[in-house]
């Protein structure tokens, strides 16, 4: 590998910096939820695949930074109990679509889904749902539906919140119960994705050209952990999705059925 593999499109670099640096600052600040940014941005400068596989290799970077950001203590260990179990089924699952389904119809699902979970962050109402023990039966089926949407989409977190958030832990163990979970859930996923990006020229150059960029977003975001505004940033973030997201989801109906 040569330094003239590397990209030179200023666009690349622009878009792919951007991106990795807010992936990197959620994961540090609160444990994840911000991987949903790296499809629908990395593709406004590459294939949707490229970038789905590009996004699963910096999101493992991130872990081992990540990782030791919390202690143990914080761990939620009653839930990490039933949520790892059903994210191993949901992240088996998602290999079989992302290798066995059509590449267009994937693009197609892929901005799907993230549309779908940027419109119920905007459109989420009511009052909160009341806390509730742990639950054996409502975390398998979020760490599941976790497990599939971030290996086709890397947009596990808004399933798992739906549980995680009714669990009323504080802030930190939280973040540090999310951390563990898509740790496990990148590293199983790491194999199909590099599997995947085999017959996919460049894609592991891109990555590493976007590396540095992990231990500076991860470490601000920990150092942000207590006075960074969750919604102030997730909303400004989902702001971006969407319409990268919307971007995405054209190009993937034009490509199944062009004019």
């Amino acid at each position: 590998m040569t330094l003239a593999a590397f990209p030179t499109d200023p666009a690349f670099y622009a878009v792919g910096i951007t991106a990795t640096f807010l992936m990197g600052l959620g994961k540090g600040a609160f444990g994840g939820g911000l991987a949903i940014l790296g499809i629908p941005l990395l593709a406004l400068v590459m294939d949707p695949i490229q970038a789905s596989i590009v996004t699963a290799l910096l999101v493992a970077f991130m872990d081992i930074f990540a990782i030791g950001s919390f202690p143990r203590s914080a761990w939620s260990k009653p839930d990490l109990a039933w949520l790892l179990p059903g994210l191993v089924a949901g992240t088996l699952a998602g290999f079989m679509v992302f290798e066995y389904v059509d590449q267009r119809v994937l693009a197609l699902i892929i901005a799907v889904i993230t549309l779908a979970f940027t419109a119920r962050y905007f459109l989420k109402t009511g009052a909160a749902a009341p806390s509730l023990p742990v639950s054996p039966r409502l975390a398998l089926a979020a760490s599941a539906g976790a497990g599939f949407t971030t290996y086709i989409a890397h947009a596990g977190g808004p399933p798992l919140a739906m549980y995680l958030l009714r669990r009323d832990l504080t802030k930190t163990a939280y973040a540090a119960t999310t951390i563990v979970v898509f740790t496990l859930g990148n590293l199983i996923k790491l194999p199909g994705f590099v599997y995947s990006g085999l017959d996919q020229p460049g894609v592991f150059v891109k990555a590493l050209a976007l590396a540095p960029i992990v231990p500076v977003g991860v470490l601000i975001g920990r150092r942000l952990h207590d006075g960074l505004s969750r919604e102030k940033l997730y909303g400004l973030c989902y702001g971006l999705v969407g319409i990268a997201g919307a971007k995405l989801l054209w190009d993937a109906i034009r490509a199944l059925w062009p004019t």
